[in-house]
């Protein structure tokens, strides 16, 4: 979902469908299935970080939820992937203050299943942090201690500095995928302006951050 499109939020995907892959064709095309960075950003020494930059209200980040983490569990031990949740305007500020208050309980991973499913099933905004709170005890999270975290300096903090990494990645649009400080992709760029399923343009997303791991281990 791009940046201009937050203000109007239509669920429909970028379906898309085309004729064999870049992959296939000789590999990802620099400034068509990916971006690289004018300045290379800074990362965990002896490692090489992905980032995914996504917001809990987007339906294609819902669509792609499935595919990136079973990818994620597959990558080798010298790639250390995150997520951070973006910030485009005042609802999805108080989604990301959500995502921050419940990492740093050592929840947000248990809960963002039914946070999804709560937003793309249910139809429930969650934008404001009683409601939030509310619903989240549903899913056992203590009310007090959510809410406490929520308005915490050390969450407030997390949320700049992804505010911060989003600008440097130069993020227009959700679900991206930040590799190794230098380069960007995302399904939408997979696609190429071609017509895709969703999901295929997902998985063409990830095979095109498989080949930037690949190149940022070889630069190492």
């Amino acid at each position: 979902m791009k940046r201009r499109d937050f203000s109007a939020l239509v669920a429909t995907a970028p379906i898309l469908g085309a004729t064999g892959s870049a992959l296939a064709q000789g590999g990802p095309v620099e400034g068509r299935h990916y971006n690289v960075l004018p300045q290379t950003l800074p990362t965990p020494p002896g490692k090489i970080e992905i980032v995914e930059f996504f917001w809990y209200g987007c339906p294609h980040c819902y669509a792609f939820e499935s595919l990136v983490e079973s990818w994620a569990k597959r990558l080798p031990a010298d790639v250390n992937f995150r997520k951070v949740h973006v910030a485009f305007r005042a609802n999805v500020k108080i989604h990301q203050r959500m995502f921050y208050a419940l990492e740093s309980l050592g929840q947000e991973a248990q809960t963002r299943p039914a946070i999804f499913a709560a937003m793309h099933q249910q139809g429930l905004a969650l934008d404001d942090a009683k409601s939030q709170a509310k619903f989240l005890a549903n899913l056992g999270v203590d009310a007090t201690k959510y809410q406490n975290a929520y308005n915490s300096f050390g969450v407030q903090t997390k949320c700049t500095q992804a505010e911060k990494l989003s600008e440097a990645y130069r993020i227009d649009g959700v679900p991206a995928l930040g590799v190794g400080g230098r380069f960007l992709t995302s399904p939408s760029m997979a696609g190429a302006g071609q017509r895709l399923p969703e999901h295929e343009l997902g998985q063409r997303a990830l095979q095109y951050t498989d080949f930037l791991i690949q190149r940022v281990r070889r630069k190492a």
